[in-house]
């Protein structure tokens, strides 16, 4: 039993692993942990099908021929040696991931700004957290989170901004679904164009109009000052700048938001009354050209009624990634040094003195769009990404693509064989993924936990750390990364967090410093701040305190400004990206299990009645989605969560998993002109239908090798590949070439049924099944799959399957841990299942995770209207 860490979003969940000696281990959440007490969302919960060794790189590569692990580090360190003598260290740059643990981040930093001398290194977390970063460095002179998970708990209201806490934090949506229950009398409000499940709980939605958070802050803002909720002492003691950030609050616009007046008072109202207030956002205020100027916004208000690091209050950045915020610790932005530093002259000197380099970057990197362009542009010629698929997760994702083939040196370390970014790649180094790997990672309330392995290495595979300290070692460096394990590094980093410090920086955990290695491996999850003779943890600046040089927080005076790109006549449509429940960024590792593949199983554009009517588009039909720098296939779902006018799609999918759905390849590479950050949730476009000839479904034992066709996704099944197909040519010869296709990888008898249906049965077992026809079966899956589970056909089974399978409508997957269809949960509802523990009781659906409780409550709700109806 190894007690480890969750690999996937910023909440950081304990889990203990149970491995099973065949390669394998049963995963269950950690009930010691603070951030979860046992508690695991459906991606956490179905870690155990996510272990498996396909499409692992398990051995160094060079233009596609293995080679030893020295000719592969001597090809990037020559690499890197021959660009700076001939180009100087700006024509490098590390990208690296939230993904890498705090010691792997800590050495690739080292290495680059230290001692390669450019800070052209940045992180994925520039897509997530960045405007949050620059935000609280305006207002607090320091990236601080000032509160706890448990403020959420504890506060009166708990306002959510651009945040789906519901399927991209669940265990954190819990946690507060839990206390409202427990305290009924606690508002929640959710602020968001779209009606997300995180609304199922709101006593309020809030659905302004993208782009306008600012509007609604600063007249909140206004409005609290004019009815005097103003903590005038803590004002007056500990802030500066109120006077200017009021006028430019009074000079807003509300009527820019489209909010109806009634729901903006009693927000107004709720927040003035509710002295215990936690403001929480996430990537709808983050992911915006105006991002700092929205997380200020949301600041203010708290610094104006000093509801702020005290007990269940204060705004709440929550990071989407396991280690975005040990990235933040270690300097891994472009623009920021080791342990929460600058490039000021002064900790430039000290990070250098401390790490005993002449060679210390002097000046901010590129940041992550701007760094591709580079590459792009020719600029930087030697690239090395880590643990992260930037051709997937930028924006104008396909000119990241072109930049990584065209440039000299594209080096990435990877634990995966296949991805979008690997296959642009010349120099691939194989990685230890998430079980296998040792380290640290800090969550989004400040909790560092242990990353344990409980798998060996598989390969030749190594962690992130030792090969960049091998680069460094290569390149003449290795006498400053002579570590001898994570432990040296883990020293290291809490050494220079405490080094001339003296509370002078909001991270030290100098009072781990001496820790040994025992200690290490046993460390418990902590709190930081960890000061040397100082209690661990707590929060910030309930008593001032601020980080700036006089001590003062500062009101920002933010103006609304719209998205960059607006839309138009051509491009009239709002783009809006995001995640789904069960997935998680580009689906290396979730793409794995079959449980997480049944709710949001193909690349979708969800759209406003309205605006489908406009278009001739109705649900299930294929769409291409146009923008000015890219397009995407997609199948269109109808919603009226949205917002007429907007559009919302997933990112999750890639080259990898579909022909066209990678949806980044048509979002704008606008940035937020302070913390970088792209504006991922605001892209004009226009969805107009394409004509499918036919719609399909294999599922097929054996991966199928497609012929062309305008529209495919591949999910998992279980024992099988499932693909989901749509075409422009003749049915006919789609049948024709489709049936090739399946055989040549499926061999077997061939048999023709009836409804478009065709299966290879062989011994009596089915090794595939296509069906094909003019009208899209969106249930063809659930449908033919208890066919696929079968060791043996009956004569009874051959012939119910050759007449088109199953006809039970499942109705699709609603509840990943006991694969529970939505026709389940309808039916249980019919029989008098009229409360969520009741539906719970006969189908067990809700009662693990409670991932799908939102979705739940929904069927709920729709069954007494209609019974009321």
């Amino acid at each position: 039993m190894v007690r480890t860490t969750c690999p996937y979003c910023g909440v950081g969940c304990g889990i203990v692993a149970t491995p099973d000696g065949r390669g394998g281990a049963e995963i269950a959440g950690d009930k010691d942990h603070p951030a979860n007490r046992g508690r695991l969302c459906s991606k956490g919960a179905a870690l155990g099908e996510t272990l498996s060794m396909e499409d692992r790189l398990l051995h160094p590569e060079v233009d596609g021929r293995r080679v030893s692990w020295e000719t592969a580090l001597d090809t990037v360190a020559g690499g890197f040696r021959d660009v700076i003598a001939e180009h100087g260290p700006d024509a490098v740059a590390f990208y690296v991931s939230g993904q890498l643990l705090t010691e792997d981040y800590y050495a690739a930093n080292k290495l680059i700004k230290g001692f390669l001398g450019t800070a052209n290194i940045d992180t994925n977390s520039r897509l997530c957290m960045a405007s949050s970063v620059a935000g609280h460095k305006r207002a607090f002179g320091s990236d601080t989170v000032p509160g706890l998970y448990e403020d959420f708990e504890l506060a009166d209201l708990v306002v959510l901004v651009g945040s789906n806490l519901a399927w991209c934090h669940p265990v954190l949506f819990q946690r507060l679904e839990a206390a409202k229950r427990a305290r009924p009398g606690m508002n929640v409000v959710v602020i968001d164009p779209r009606r997300t499940d995180t609304c199922e709980i709101a006593d309020l939605h809030l659905a302004l109009r993208p782009g306008s958070d600012v509007a609604l802050f600063n007249s909140l803002l206004a409005e609290l000052h004019r009815r005097g909720v103003t903590a005038k002492h803590y004002v007056e003691r500990h802030t500066t700048g109120l006077e200017e950030a009021l006028i430019a609050a009074r000079a807003s616009d509300l009527g820019q938001c489209e909010l109806p007046a009634a729901d903006v008072a009693t927000f107004v109202e709720w927040f003035a009354r509710a002295e215990k207030t936690v403001t929480l956002y996430s990537q709808g205020v983050n992911q915006s050209s105006a991002g700092v100027d929205k997380v200020n916004a949301i600041i203010n208000c708290h610094l104006l009624t000093g509801r702020i690091g005290r007990p269940g209050m204060g705004p709440f950045s929550i990071t989407g990634q396991p280690n975005a915020m040990g990235g933040r610790e270690v300097g891994a932005l472009s623009n920021t040094l080791a342990a929460h530093m600058d490039f000021a002259l002064e900790d430039v000197d000290r990070v250098g003195r401390f790490w005993q380099t002449a060679q210390m970057a002097k000046r901010p990197g590129l940041k992550a769009v701007e760094l591709f362009d580079a590459v792009k542009s020719g600029r930087i010629k030697a690239v090395w990404i880590m643990a992260t698929n930037p051709v997937a997760s930028l924006p104008d994702a396909d000119a990241v693509r072109a930049a990584l083939k065209a440039c000299d040196y594209s080096i990435i370390s990877e634990a995966v064989r296949a991805s979008d970014t690997v296959d642009a790649c010349r120099i691939r180094l194989p990685a230890l993924a998430w079980a296998e790997k040792n380290g640290t990672v800090t969550n989004s309330e400040r909790s560092i936990s242990r990353q344990r392995p409980f798998l060996p290495p598989p390969g030749e595979a190594k962690q992130d750390w030792w090969i960049v300290a091998e680069v460094a070692r290569h390149l003449g460096f290795g006498d400053a990364f002579a570590w001898s394990g994570v432990a040296d590094i883990f020293r290291e980093h809490a050494t220079l967090s405490g080094f001339e410090n003296d509370s002078r920086r909001d991270f030290d955990i100098g009072a781990y410093a001496g820790i040994d290695d025992a200690g290490y491996d046993k460390l418990a999850p902590f709190v930081w701040p960890a000061r040397v003779g100082k209690a661990n943890g707590g929060r910030f600046f309930a008593d001032g305190d601020f980080y700036h040089s006089d001590r003062r927080a500062r009101f920002i005076a933010t103006s609304p400004r719209t998205p960059v790109h607006a839309p138009s006549a051509e491009r009239p449509l709002r783009l809006n990206t995001g995640r789904v429940r069960d997935q998680w960024h580009t689906m290396t590792r979730t793409g794995k299990s079959v449980r997480l593949a049944g709710h949001r199983p193909e690349p979708l554009i969800e759209l406003h009645p309205d605006d489908a009517l406009a278009r001739g588009l109705g649900n299930g039909d294929i769409a291409e989605v146009a923008s000015d720098w890219g397009r995407a296939t997609l199948r269109v779902h109808l919603t009226e969560s949205l917002r007429a006018g907007d559009a919302f799609a997933p990112m999750h999918w890639t080259a990898q998993v579909s022909r066209a759905g990678a949806i980044n390849a048509a979002v704008n590479p606008a940035v937020d002109p302070i913390s970088g950050q792209p504006e991922l949730k605001h892209t004009p476009i226009e969805i107009r239908r394409l004509d499918m000839q036919w719609h399909g479904t294999i599922l097929a034992r054996r991966p199928v090798m497609l012929p062309e066709m305008t529209y495919w996704a591949r999910a998992k099944g279980a024992g099988f590949h499932a693909y989901l197909l749509a075409g422009e040519r003749p049915l006919g010869v789609a049948q024709q070439a489709l049936s090739a296709a399946v055989r040549a990888t499926n061999p077997g008898p061939w048999l023709t049924g009836e409804q478009g249906v065709g299966a290879v049965i062989a011994d009596g077992r089915l090794e595939a099944v296509l069906v094909l026809g003019v009208a899209h079966g969106a249930r063809a899956r659930d449908r033919f799959a208890p066919f696929m589970a079968m060791d043996r056909l009956s004569v009874e089974d051959r012939n119910v399957l050759l007449h088109g399978g199953d006809a039970a409508d499942r109705g699709g997957e609603i509840c990943a841990c006991f694969g529970v269809s939505t026709a389940a949960v309808t039916a249980a509802i019919a029989k008098g299942a009229t409360s969520l523990a009741a539906v719970g009781a006969v189908t067990r659906a809700g009662t693990n995770c409670g991932s799908c409780r939102p979705e739940l409550r929904a069927l709920l709700r729709a069954a007494r209207l209609e019974q009321a109806a």
